[in-house]
């Protein structure tokens, strides 16, 4: 176990991990940010265009831009996975790393582990994933060029992906299982790309193939066939949120597993904050997740200084 003692503690390098990094630093907090996945779920983004100060610009850039500002504020960043987070007798918390091994100990602790995909649960989902089943056309999406491929959702995250794929495939169908619910500005972009056709009211029953997905059964048919033949399965349906280390603290969860946080970022566990998609915030947006993400900091550094005081 290292005998320093951290500040505060972030777990999760992303659109909320970074920016609570960056105010912790300016509060003379000793900082660390611990996370195995750099820049979280916005470097798969293929054009962030609401982000403020930025035009536009990749996700990749984005997380890039924010990495750099950590640095810039002399935080260190270490690539690990946490594997346990408890709270000691002496009041500090215990946080387990699985690559170093290492157990670091902070007074404060920031969850920002974010969301992770969710699985559309079709048999041949598991079996194909990787060999035609993606969860990410900005990742994926080259290896499909010229040819045809499906993604399944109707939200805007769909909308976005759709609009990635059809640069470089030949066909891109949309499968939604009850309306399109994009925002308006992607929805009329999908409208006025040819090679986009949105199919509402339809879910997939089998994912099907022989060393790579081939087709996909539907509950309905489409000309005149539930068997619709495609190289490329994407599949964005919404996420989960990773609250795994959350609910080893005892972090209260609401209904659908996100973190309840106050208006301070707050948890029920003293010491504890969270900022970003794993909380209960409605809005998933990287601007909430910086917001949320400062002021986790900010009221880390409050409740340090009453403690103390």
């Amino acid at each position: 176990m290292t005998e320093e003692i951290y500040d505060t503690i972030i777990i999760g390098g992303g659109c909320a991990g970074y920016p609570a990094a960056i105010y912790a630093a300016r509060f003379n907090m000793k900082t660390l940010v611990i996370a195995k996945e750099q820049g979280g779920l916005i470097t798969t983004t293929h054009l962030v265009e609401n982000y403020p100060g930025f035009i536009s610009l990749t996700g990749q850039e984005l997380a890039d831009n924010l990495k750099s500002h950590v640095e810039a504020n002399n935080v260190p960043i270490v690539d690990d996975i946490v594997t346990s987070t408890t709270k000691n007798n002496e009041g500090l918390f215990e946080i387990q790393t699985a690559i170093s091994e290492k157990t670091y100990l902070s007074k404060t602790i920031i969850l920002a582990t974010g969301t992770k995909h969710k699985h559309l649960g079709a048999p041949g989902e598991d079996k194909y994933q990787s060999k035609g089943v993606s969860y990410c056309a900005t990742c994926d999406g080259p290896f499909f060029k010229n040819k045809t491929v499906a993604i399944v959702g109707g939200g805007d995250s769909a909308a976005k992906e759709a609009i990635v794929l059809s640069q470089s495939c030949s066909k891109v169908y949309m499968l939604v299982r009850s309306k399109l619910k994009a925002e308006p500005i992607n929805a009329d972009r999908i409208k006025k790309i040819e090679n986009i056709e949105v199919i509402e009211g339809v879910n997939i029953k089998e994912i099907l193939g022989e060393k790579k997905i081939n087709q996909v059964v539907l509950d309905s048919e489409i000309n005149g066939s539930s068997n619709l033949p495609l190289d490329g399965l994407f599949i964005a349906i919404g996420m989960n949120p990773q609250n795994e280390l959350a609910k080893e603290l005892g972090v209260e969860l609401n209904k659908r597993g996100e973190i309840i946080i106050d208006k301070h970022s707050q948890t029920n566990v003293e010491g504890v904050f969270a900022a970003g998609d794993v909380t209960n915030a409605e809005w998933k947006q990287g601007i909430i997740a910086a917001a949320e993400g400062s002021v986790a900091a900010n009221y880390a550094f409050e409740y340090l200084q009453n403690k103390e005081n």
